[in-house]
This record gives structure tokens, sequence and C-alpha cells, in this order.
């Protein structure tokens, strides 16, 4: 496979991939092309390798900051802004997990505190009903929750020992 083909195979295939870690095709696309990049790329070249606008160019950059996946470059004498990925796979795992534990796991289990403190008779089989599902959900999701800040914490030699530990 020559390097155009499997640049865009790796660029198509990351999108696909993305849209399971909550970030839409587009943005996984031009975080895809950011990491196999050896260069800062500018909006510009975003725009021509990908074939995509300006609008959404800009609109998933700026996305990508704020996932702290991607970071603005500044490059003297220059007065384009030039967009660089972090290229080790560990450091953008924990990214994305941080990121989703914060948009998603963080305000689940906010609300299930809230949903268990209802006001009712403890002893009313619906009430009861309701706050045991609800104490079981957000049990587990304070376990996931721990894990998640193991992991996001670990060192990466650890964290594959650990796993490794699992299959054996």
């Amino acid at each position: 496979m020559r390097l155009i083909e499997a640049k865009a195979q790796f660029i198509s295939s990351w999108g696909a991939f993305g849209t399971y870690w909550g970030i839409n095709r587009t943005m996984a696309q031009i975080h895809a092309l950011l990491m196999i990049s050896p260069d800062p790329l500018s909006q510009e070249d975003i725009m021509e390798e990908l074939d995509i606008s300006r609008g959404n160019v800009n609109m998933n950059t700026r996305e990508l900051v704020d996932w702290g996946l991607v970071d603005r470059v500044l490059i003297p004498g220059e007065r384009k802004e030039f967009f660089s990925a972090e290229k080790d796979i560990w450091k953008v795992a924990t990214q994305i997990i941080k990121e989703r534990k914060k948009r998603e796991l963080d305000p689940m289990l906010k609300l299930l505190g809230q949903l268990e403190n209802i006001d009712g008779d403890r002893k009313d089989p619906k009430v009861k009903q309701l706050v045991d599902t609800v104490s079981g959900i957000r049990k587990f999701g304070g376990q996931a929750d721990k894990m998640l800040d193991k992991m996001i914490r670990a060192d990466e030699s650890w964290f594959l020992g650990t796993l490794l530990k699992f299959f054996k």
C-alpha cells in the first residue's frame, strides 16, 4: 500500500472510530490528519487535505483544542494559525477518557445523587424501586469513576502490566 492510500485509509478509519468515543467524523478526521502530520498544519492545509470548508475546520479544530487533543502552534513570521496533535497514543487515550468522564459520567453521577434524595415514603414500593435502581446505577457509576481516575493517573507501563494480568 502506498503512502497516500495508507494515509487516506487511516484518516477515514479514525474518523469512523471517533464516533464511538463521542466526537463527530470530521473532527476525528482532522485529529487523524494532525496526528500523522510531522509538522503543524494551517486551516488552509487541513481544508485542502480533507476537502472541507473553512467553517468546518474552524469549528472542529476549536473543539479539538477544547478536548485537549490539539494545540494551537505559533510559527514566527506566520500570520496563519497552525495546529498540531499529540502523537503519543497513551496521552491521546487518557485525554479522551478524561473528557468523556467530565462531559458524561460526572453529570450523570451528580443527577443520580439528586434522584436518590427524592421526597416520598421509602416503604412505598414505587419510591423504593426508583431509589434502589438509581442507587445501584450510581454505585456502579462510582466504581467506574474510580477505575477511570486510576487509569488517567496511571503510568502506561503500569496500566498495560495490570491489563495483561487479566488475560493470563
